[in-house]
């Protein structure tokens, strides 16, 4: 889904063009207005925008100055350049600009639609021809990055050892052609590819690939970074900003830019080669020499918080690394733990292969040990289940702690099998109602905030929702796009306010998130056929 940004400091300007792309395309195009360019740089510190259609006279700041303060937030942003003036002047500068765009407003909406999916067009091919060209980059320098990816995994290994010397390190980088400098501090990000069931070590291998052509084409312009596939198949990016950004305003807005970004790659990969990518990202900007310990915290939280076909983007603190690290070890044994972690992420399938290999690994192993690794899986599921409060809602769960009442120790794990398998059942039915619920909070919300902001980014922002799977979620559930669904609030709430002969028809558009009258009078004629006084009219005749 694309983000467009309508700038024009004329209400009734802004106000039109937001309600024709609004309607144009709800499953392509998320659409957002501001009515100056502080507004609208306000919109760009807080979400990626793709398109801006802006006026270039505008008061305070100018639509040029504006390009040039996005451009530093976010590059790659198109811009069409919107306006009443054909001073030459005014079209030199425009067209000095890259990725922009110039239009008179005498052109009219369908000449301004036209260029708005043209560019959307232009995107769309950008990103093919990129995924090809970097597709052919990768055959290229292939024996390079093989080279740059077995250190990189030895220096992920000891990285307190390996990076001792800074010497040395250099001097390695330097041989090795890597990008970074192991003298600044470097970000670390952790993408998990959720491969679909039956997928060949090929088709895995090409999906890596595709992955980090995507990654490529969204990020060379703006940071170095070197990707390796750790021993679970997950890539973890190691990356810095280009020396030329390294400047304060990138600084401040880097966390920003880079979760925006990681958004694009996540629907690119999604839309493009159907796969789900969810990506945990370190707190900060690391050493060189805790590289390891960042890691395996990264790993740690992955594997707690990543679950299946939802592409999240987590981040990483140090208040949950010492959270999760001063727990860590309570367990007895090391499969125990990858168990829980199964469990708490909802992995129901790798759950049971464990499960499955565990009991076939102690099938020639003694008595107490088999005792022992029982009761730890059995504590495992019972503490699981007592702290979600699900006593009454499993079966025979009452047993997890008797192993006397199994007639073998064999039947003891196929027991722990059948309570683990109704745990899962459980677990799939709330989270599903927990979803649905927020769904619901959502529609409430929209309901009793009709006159506020109700943008996708808004909406996604208070409910901590991916904008993109705000809305994908939303139609699931609905069968309707959530414009549409606010569209419909505000026509239920307007004809209610109209029926009320002592409210104004401006009060009853405002009411309804319109400040402009003729903009709530173009879109009730638009849905009933009617406009708001016709509707007041015929209903005080019946």
């Amino acid at each position: 889904m694309y983000r467009l940004l309508i700038v024009d400091d004329e209400e009734i300007i802004t106000d039109g063009l937001y309600e024709v792309f609004s309607r144009l395309m709800p499953d392509r195009l998320d659409v957002c207005k501001a009515y100056s360019g502080k507004e609208a740089l306000n919109w760009m510190s807080n979400t990626r925008i793709d398109i801006v259609l802006t006026d270039i006279a505008m008061p305070g700041m100018n639509g040029l100055e504006l390009i040039e303060e996005i451009h530093a937030y976010w590059p790659r942003c198109k811009a069409i350049f919107l306006t009443g003036h054909s001073n030459f002047e005014y079209t030199y500068k425009a067209i000095q600009m890259p990725n922009v765009r110039y239009l008179l407003k005498t052109e009219g909406y369908d000449k301004v639609t036209e260029t708005v999916i043209e560019v959307m067009e232009e995107i769309q091919r950008r990103q093919l021809d990129n995924l090809l060209l970097e597709q052919s980059r990768e055959q290229i320098y292939a024996y390079e990055m093989m080279a740059q990816g077995d250190y990189l995994r030895h220096l992920l290994q000891k990285s307190n050892a390996v990076c001792a010397d800074q010497e040395v390190l250099q001097r390695e980088f330097n041989k090795l052609n890597i990008s970074l400098d192991p003298t600044s501090g470097v970000m670390m990000v952790l993408a998990h590819l959720d491969y679909q069931k039956g997928k060949t070590y090929t088709e895995r291998s090409e999906i890596l690939s595709a992955v980090r052509a995507i990654w490529e084409d969204h990020f060379s312009e703006q940071i170095h970074c070197n990707g390796i596939v750790d021993k679970h198949g997950d890539i973890l990016f190691f990356i810095q900003p280009i020396s030329s950004t390294k400047n304060e305003k990138m600084d401040n807005h880097f966390n920003k830019y880079l979760e925006g970004t990681l958004e694009l790659v996540q629907e690119e990969c999604l839309s493009s080669i159907d796969i789900t990518v969810g990506f945990t990202i370190s707190g900060g900007f690391n050493k060189w020499g805790s590289v390891t310990k960042m890691y395996e915290h990264l790993r740690q939280l992955q594997q707690l918080k990543i679950g299946e076909d939802i592409p999240v983007i987590l981040r990483a603190s140090e208040e949950q690394n010492n959270e999760y690290t001063s727990n860590k070890g309570l367990e007895s044994s090391q499969i125990v733990e990858i168990l829980v972690v199964h469990l708490e992420a909802n992995r129901s399938e790798e759950f049971f292969i464990v499960l499955k290999e565990l009991e076939q690994s102690l099938q020639n192993g003694c008595i107490q040990q088999m005792i022992e690794t029982y009761f730890s899986v059995a504590i495992v599921l019972y503490s699981y289940i007592n702290r979600m409060g699900w006593s009454n809602r499993i079966d025979h769960s009452e047993k997890l702690l008797r192993l006397d009442d199994h007639a073998s120790m064999k039947s003891g794990f196929r027991y722990l099998n059948d309570i683990a398998t109704e745990v899962f059942k459980v677990k799939q039915t709330d989270e599903r109602d927990r979803a649905s619920k927020v769904i619901e909070r959502i529609c409430q919300y929209i309901e009793n905030n009709l006159s506020e902001d109700l943008s996708l980014v808004r909406l996604a922002e208070i409910h901590y929702f991916n904008p993109s799977y705000l809305s994908h979620f939303f139609k699931q559930e609905y069968g309707i796009n959530l414009s549409e669904y606010i569209d419909k609030c505000r026509i239920r709430k307007a004809k209610k306010l109209l029926r009320d002969g002592n409210v104004k028809i401006r009060e009853v558009g405002m009411e309804v998130g319109y400040n402009a009258a003729h903009s709530f009078t173009r879109f009730f004629k638009k849905v009933t056929g009617l406009t708001p006084k016709e509707f007041r009219d015929n209903y005080t005749l019946n």
